[in-house]
């Protein structure tokens, strides 16, 4: 077996028109990077502070339905489509709003994760049937919650704006 030609490097842009830049050394790109991490890691311990207090006020007792967690992905996933017209459509944010409140607040707000332990207690709880309804209606659920905020978000835009 003969082993394949090894790869070149291009020298050409792949369109006339484009232009080759040089490479952006790693540390500008750190330098570049590190408000956003900041304002991610700030934000997603404000959203799962939220969280978790969510889950202390409202305790899912063993076995039941989760349904702290399924309201709190259901309500940020509303959030989170309101919040996406708004910065798109009205509003033209300072550039670590979205990385501050989208992916940190109601990254670290809603959790896909303890939606997966939660079925896997229901499961190994006996409750295969809470687990294979709590499996569907979620991503369910979040479709429906974003779209559906998203969509009223834009009706209440252009009734405000006639």
């Amino acid at each position: 077996m003969t082993s394949p030609a090894p790869r070149t490097a291009m020298t050409e842009p792949a369109t006339p028109d484009a232009e080759l830049q040089p490479p952006v050394p790693r540390r500008a790109r750190a330098r570049e990077q590190t408000p956003v991490v900041a304002a991610v890691a700030a934000g997603g311990a404000l959203g799962a502070c939220a969280r978790y207090g969510a889950g202390l006020l409202w305790p899912t007792a063993p076995g039941a339905f989760p349904w702290t967690t399924f309201g709190v992905n259901a309500l940020g996933c509303a959030v989170i489509g309101v919040f996406m017209v708004v910065i798109t459509e009205m509003w033209s944010p300072h550039r670590l709003v979205r990385p501050f409140f989208g992916t940190g607040v109601l990254g670290g707000f809603t959790t896909f994760s303890t939606y997966a332990v939660d079925i896997h207690g229901l499961v190994q709880g006996g409750h295969a049937g809470a687990a294979l309804a709590y499996l569907a209606a979620t991503p369910l659920m979040a479709l429906a919650a974003v779209w559906g905020a998203a969509h009223t978000a834009r009706r209440l835009i252009g009734w405000r704006q006639t």
